[in-house]
């Protein structure tokens, strides 16, 4: 797993193979130089907007941005382990903490995109202020890499959770049960 500062150092090597200074950089990337520099320090990983700006601006083709965008992904990943964390999780927050830190950086309009699961059934589970269908909780940790222990994690949790009276989907006001 890549980290924050493996990704910084990346982005440098590809300026320095391109032939450009960061001021070049930042006429081509549409981002000032300082902007760019901070990108590359490895103490906070730039947004995908800007690791992407500036790897076009370094000429890198169309055809490895996937490439990148999955290396920047995974740099961006929570540190913690997240079967750890699905492991120890005790309650429905427990739980959405786990899953937003696998899920991360990816919004939710992205996470609804990639899934078809609504936003608002997304952010509920994030916040813990919703119990998660098995296979739609399935489904999103799978569009978003989840390794297959990390599934298993996640689907023991759901089944110890599911158990514990303190988090019972609650009725809502019309009765309907809160399940998504």
């Amino acid at each position: 797993m890549e980290d924050v500062e493996e990704f910084g150092a990346a982005l440098q090597r590809v300026r320095r193979n391109a032939g450009l200074t960061y001021r070049e950089l930042a006429d081509r990337a549409h981002y000032s130089h300082p902007h760019l520099i901070r990108a590359t320090n490895g103490k906070h990983l730039p947004t995908w907007d800007v690791a992407a700006a500036y790897l076009t601006g370094c000429g890198v083709p169309a055809d490895l941005m996937p490439v990148w965008r999955r290396r920047w992904e995974e740099a961006s990943r929570d540190p913690r382990d997240v079967v750890v964390l699905l492991d120890e999780a005790e309650t429905l927050e427990h739980l959405g903490a786990a899953v937003a830190a696998l899920t991360r950086p990816r919004s939710l309009r992205a996470l609804a995109q990639d899934t078809g699961i609504p936003r608002a059934t997304i952010q509920a589970w994030l916040r813990g202020t919703r119990f998660p269908g098995r296979d739609r909780l399935d489904q999103l940790v799978r569009a978003v890499g989840g390794t297959r222990e990390e599934r298993a994690a996640v689907a023991r949790t759901l089944d110890r959770l599911s158990t514990s009276a303190e988090v019972q989907p609650r009725k809502t006001a019309a009765g309907a049960r809160g399940v998504g």
